[in-house]
């Protein structure tokens, strides 16, 4: 049976990173591709990508120009499909964030959660597990666990 993936921000930062020379985000996502499963991602990975990449390093950024930032993300978009925002992820949100009494900054990664339930994205690729509340239908997965075949 063949997935689709959200890829997270963080995914797509470590995978943009060139400073690493064993990419582990490189290396899941090429697995998902080979094992012919799709990676997506959605509009808010990709604000959430500029956010970070024009941070400044001292502020735990990457510290690029916008123009560097705009690159990389011409370059994403053309590799990954995007999905639309539709409307009903608004009402999926807060369907979410009510019944898990979810606060602060953890709303960000729920809206992830009801942007896949709009699309029904089964899977969600990401270094931070933790960031999210387990649902019935949505397969949380690290891409270690994808390299280490101790998914699946």
């Amino acid at each position: 049976m063949n997935y689709k993936y959200l890829l997270d921000t963080n995914v797509l930062l470590r995978a943009a990173d060139t400073s690493e020379t064993s990419n582990i985000a490189v290396s899941a996502i090429a697995k998902i591709l080979k094992e012919g499963n799709q990676c997506v991602i959605t509009s808010q990975v990709i604000v959430e990508f500029w956010a970070v990449a024009t941070r400044p390093l001292t502020v735990n950024g990457l510290g690029w120009t916008p123009e560097e930032a705009r690159e990389k993300i011409d370059l994403i978009k053309s590799q990954f499909v995007l999905l639309e925002d539709k409307n009903d992820i608004l009402q999926n949100w807060l369907e979410l964030v009510t019944k898990y009494s979810i606060k602060g900054k953890r709303c960000h990664d729920i809206r992830l959660l009801a942007v896949m339930k709009s699309h029904n994205i089964s899977h969600i690729l990401t270094f931070n597990p933790k960031d999210f509340i387990q649902l019935s239908d949505i397969t949380i997965i690290n891409p270690l666990d994808i390299i280490s075949d101790t998914f699946g």
